[in-house]
């Protein structure tokens, strides 16, 4: 069920996700996984291990999105608008992408299930996502 209109509630609830975005520990993490760019699957799944010194900053940024993206999916928040204003998971996710029927098959068959089902249900989130893969592929190439 998708919501139609966003109202008074949908901005509140995005002002309040942008709210939690500034928190310090948050911030720290958003950083790490901004600059993170897994070019194998190797690299992908060695932040994904508990030992692994990003780890956190991992599940805390990729569990925020997926909450944030549930919200669209269950028909809470508006998807476009969400999504205007909340594309940075979308980052995460096109950094996952390439390797997503991988990591279902070997590590967690739900993984960004909200996130894609924004993108199929979002025009926004579909053009959002291209021009987020024409930059991530720039950046690796300019490695």
């Amino acid at each position: 069920m998708i919501k139609e209109h966003p109202d008074h509630h949908d901005a509140e609830l995005v002002l309040r996700l942008y709210d939690l975005r500034r928190e310090a520990v948050m911030r720290q993490s958003r950083d790490a996984m901004l600059q993170f760019l897994p070019r194998t699957w190797e690299e992908l799944s060695a932040v994904m291990q508990l030992g692994h010194p990003q780890n956190a900053a991992w599940r805390q940024v990729s569990s925020y999105w997926e909450m944030a993206y549930g919200f669209a999916r269950h028909g809470v928040v508006n998807p476009d608008f969400l999504v205007e204003g909340s594309a940075e998971g979308l980052v995460l996710y096109a950094k996952v992408l390439p390797h997503l029927e991988r990591m279902r098959k070997e590590l967690s068959p739900t993984a960004f299930q909200n996130c894609e089902w924004l993108v199929k249900n979002s025009a926004v989130a579909r053009q959002r996502l291209e021009l987020i893969q024409g930059r991530i592929k720039k950046m690796a190439e300019a490695r």
